[in-house]
């Protein structure tokens, strides 16, 4: 699976970190559901660290087509809400 983070690039994951990113994914939905900023703020960042920690980063030169799209880190949980509302299956597809 490779996942871009909007404004840092792609990381290449093994389909077995589905299930723990589609979990930080979930946190990350309710918290923008419940319009709770401090909730959404460290799911976001979770999130995120999680992908970094967990991937490998793709070379900065490597065109491959993203399975999943996250935000930036300091991205508003109104350009979340919207990017969730595009889709019924999250950030992460499942």
């Amino acid at each position: 699976m490779i996942v871009r983070i909007m404004g840092e690039g792609q990381w290449t994951l093994g389909d077995e970190q589905a299930d723990v990113l589609n979990s930080l994914d979930a946190g990350l939905e309710s918290a923008v559901e419940a319009g709770d900023q401090e909730a959404f703020a460290a799911a976001l960042a979770a999130l995120l660290r999680r992908v970094r920690d967990l991937g490998s980063p793709l070379p900065d030169d490597a065109l491959a087509p993203s399975d999943a799209v996250l935000p930036a880190a300091d991205s508003a949980i109104d350009d979340v809400r919207a990017l969730l509302a595009e889709t019924d299956e999250g950030l992460i597809p499942g």
